[in-house]
């Protein structure tokens, strides 16, 4: 086969051709090939038809120049390859009538559609083509050659072309529904011929028979004489002069019936712009025309009553939109059909945009209060006539409370068409509600302490009355050493638990606030870093304290024991709610009240003591300053630490606080108001000493066991002791002539108070010295300058008492 000759020798397939390694390709070099397979290409090549050739088991592709369109960017290194590799997306297409062609069965095919992806993207494509078997030298079937053209073009135009043919034809017949069912003719007029071309919907409107085309006349004299003005004739058409849209009345030819028709028309020009059809539709308008007429005769009748009647819906709108109640309207679907400016203006301060008509009302809320505004919307849709309190409202903006009536609205025949929502802003009404809930718990609650206190008060004060006589008791036998061994032990027994009695009478009384106070200026902060030894004691290592108190802290106005004890009361508290261990922090800083509801605005120290314990319930902390109130179990707690503390800060008129929550600890604060100086702390005194200095002692008091123990110790003081069981009496006796040296008095008696008469006597003889016993002492019934002494006391306590008077 000679390597290039003819066309061929300068087609560009020919150099493709000449550019294939044929000596590394299975078919080997291009002078071994079978004199049939050159001759084959020789005819491929040759041929202006577009042919490839396919040879041998390798399936050898083989195409010329009018094929190498076909294969597009595919072309590089198509030449020589495998057929079913470079046509890998068409391959399957064809290979049924290929292999048919290897078996020697010719295959030609028309318009044959082949899938395939020439500039990478799939598409459509169809083929007529042939395949002829291609024989060897000795006459067996080595090849296939393919004769192909693409048709795409061809069967793209026929199959738009018969789905342009079938819309046409559907639109027509649409168009011959829509006439039939609309009762709609067509027409058209030639003007230059004057003759007349109607649907078969026309001539039925008409009552012609259907006669496609006919004279215009005999169209024009079948409409009465009275309207032929606004129909048409030749003249009127040629001038172009006529109305295009008109309506006007015709005689049916069929049935001499009297029918209202109604034309639109348009003037067709051709090039030159000169009209020559007339094309347009009519339809018959009896009924419509009837039924305009009686409605203008109805509105006509109806207009004096619309007047009224809008006058009154005006009045009605006017009441509604002047009602500052939010009031809407809902249908059965939820959504808004009325409302008035309240209720827009309610929703946009609430939500922050405004209601439309149409909305679904329950939607427009924030999703957490959607499920129950739908579900009061429902009961009303249902029936029901309501009223509900509910907060609703954008919390990021405004959610007011609402008092919101629902009642179903009806339709004439009584069914439920919708429903109303009437709603009222009460959050100042709820809030001023819920404020006079809190006031009055609190003023209940003060008076339960207040009652408690009087209670608790009173009956300490009896308390220490009955253990004055026996206090005095025990410690004259201790005193006096009577007795065994076992027998003191007794003795010392009871004096222990008398003190004890003393001490919880004590705390009773510091409840009820009647405990005799020694209010001073205090340094907080140097009690509480000299009590941090005893702290650290009592609470043990398992418990971490910590302290805040500046050295410039301001003083308090208290009594340095009663704070120590209310203190420790507190750190015993703190440590048995920590039995795991914990922190304990006891801070004092100085705080400015300007308007509080249980202190009276000023400035306090306000002594915290906080732990990180077991904390308090809400139950627990309404009733944790109540006496004898306690958790901590029998034998494990009297009930009166906070009780104590509680009454200790309310006497020097400061208040107690508290902060806890279950399992997070709890925090104490008391709040003391601010002193003007610092009292030092002073160490224990030296035993006092009464001077020899003796005479007679004027002991006044209504119980017979307190007189009788206090003559004792005033005896073994060397007095001479006169007794009076009330202060009349008393004055009695220096009427009588009695003329005492020492006046010891209680406070509380039956007619004239132990205060009042000392005065009395001290207005005679102001160096008298008189001394006030009292088991609680009431501020306003003694007097600050009255030297006084606790019940129950010891003959020592009630020496230093007499050294102190003595003293001046």
């Amino acid at each position: 086969m000679p390597e290039r000759s003819g066309t061929a020798a300068r087609s560009r397939v020919a150099d493709l051709l000449d550019a294939v390694d044929w000596a590394a390709h299975p078919l080997g070099p291009r002078e071994g090939w079978p004199t049939s397979l050159k001759a084959t290409l020789h005819l491929l090549l040759a041929s202006p038809e577009s042919m490839y050739l396919v040879w041998g088991k390798t399936r050898t592709f083989f195409f010329n120049d009018a094929y190498a369109p076909i294969l597009g960017p595919r072309i590089d290194g198509a030449m020589g390859a495998r057929f079913d590799v470079v046509w890998a997306d068409a391959y399957a297409a064809v290979e049924p009538m290929f292999l048919d062609a290897l078996r020697g069965t010719p295959f030609r095919v028309v318009d044959h559609p082949v899938p395939m992806a020439r500039w990478g993207e799939p598409e459509e494509t169809w083929w007529t083509f042939s395949f002829s078997p291609v024989f060897d030298d000795l006459g067996a079937i080595t090849g296939v050659l393919c004769i192909t053209s693409e048709t795409t073009a061809t069967v793209v135009e026929v199959e738009s072309k018969r789905r342009v043919d079938l819309a046409l034809q559907q639109a027509e017949q649409s168009l011959r529904r829509a006439e039939e069912a609309g009762h709609i003719g067509v027409f058209t007029v030639d003007l230059a011929e004057g003759t007349f071309t109607g649907s078969a919907e026309f001539y039925h409107l008409f009552g012609l028979s259907d006669d496609r085309t006919t004279d215009v006349t005999r169209i024009e004299d079948m409409i009465l004489p009275e309207d032929a003005a606004i129909g048409s004739n030749a003249a009127v058409r040629a001038s172009q002069a006529m109305a295009l849209q008109v309506e006007y009345r015709i005689r049916r030819a069929d049935t001499q019936e009297v029918r209202w028709i109604e034309r639109r028309a348009e003037f067709e020009y051709d090039a030159n712009g000169t009209a020559v059809r007339l094309l347009g539709v009519v339809q018959d308008v009896t009924e419509r025309r009837a039924d305009r007429d009686a409605l203008a005769k109805l509105n006509a009748t109806l207009a004096a009553t619309v007047v009224e009647r809008t006058q009154a819906l005006l009045l009605h709108e006017n009441i509604i939109q002047s009602d500052a109640t939010a009031i809407c309207a809902f249908d059965t679907d939820y959504r808004l059909i009325a409302f008035n400016q309240a209720h827009n203006d309610a929703f946009f301060r609430s939500h922050g945009f405004y209601t439309k008509l149409g909305d679904v009302f329950f939607e427009l809320f924030v999703p957490e209060q959607r499920a129950a505004m739908h579900a009061l919307m429902t009961r009303a849709l249902h029936g029901e006539t309501f009223v509900t309190e509910a907060q609703f409202g954008n919390p990021e903006i405004e959610a007011p409370s609402w008092e919101i009536r629902y009642s179903p609205l009806r339709d004439a025949e009584g069914r439920i068409i919708g429903a109303f929502h009437h709603a009222r802003d009460v959050t100042g009404r709820l809030r001023a509600k819920a404020e006079l809930a809190t006031a009055q718990e609190a003023l209940r609650q003060a008076q339960k302490m207040e009652a408690m206190g009087q209670l608790t008060g009173g009956v300490a004060h009896d308390f220490n009355n009955l253990l004055t006589p026996i206090v005095g008791a025990l410690d004259l036998l201790q005193r006096k050493g009577l007795g065994g061994e076992r027998e003191k032990r007794l003795i010392d027994g009871a004096a222990l638990s008398a003190e004890r009695a003393r001490t919880l009478v004590q705390r009773l009384l510091a409840f009820a606030r009647r405990q005799p106070l020694q209010a001073v200026a205090v340094d907080v902060a140097a009690l509480v870093r000299g009590m941090i030894d005893l702290v650290a004691s009592t609470i043990g290592p398992q418990i971490r304290v910590l302290v805040e108190a500046p050295h410039d802290l301001p003083t308090a106005t208290a009594d340095p024991n009663q704070l120590e004890m209310a203190l420790l009361n507190l750190v015993v508290n703190a440590r048995d709610a920590m039995p795991d261990g914990g922190t304990l922090r006891i801070a004092a800083m100085p705080e400015t009240i300007a308007q509080d509801g249980d202190l009276a605005p000023g400035r306090y120290i306000c002594l915290s003591v906080t732990d990180t314990g077991t904390g308090m319930s809400a139950e627990t902390m309404a009733r944790a300053v109540e006496p004898f109130f306690s958790t901590k179990g029998v034998g494990k707690g009297t009930g009166l630490g906070l009780s104590m503390v509680h009454g200790l800060a309310s006497q020097l008129g400061g208040a107690l606080r508290l902060r806890s929550t279950a399992g997070e600890g709890t925090c104490v604060e008391l709040w003391l108001p601010q002193g003007q100086a610092v009292a030092p702390l002073v160490s224990a005194a030296v035993p006092p000493v009464l001077e020899a200095s003796r005479g007679t002692a004027l002991l006044v008091d209504d119980e017979e066991f307190v007189r009788l123990s206090t003559a004792a110790m005033l005896g073994e003081l060397g007095y001479d002791v006169v007794e009076a069981d009330s202060a009349e009496a008393a004055l009695a006796l220096i009427d009588a002539g009695v003329a005492p040296d020492l006046v010891v008095t209680d406070h509380l008696m039956p007619g004239m108070t132990g205060s009042d008469f000392a005065r009395r006597l001290l207005r005679g003889d102001p160096a008298l010295p008189v001394l006030v016993i009292s088991g609680y002492a009431e501020s306003e019934g003694i007097a600050p300058d009255l030297p006084r002494l606790t019940k129950p006391f010891r003959r020592d306590e009630l020496l230093r008492s007499l050294v102190a008077l003595s003293h001046g």
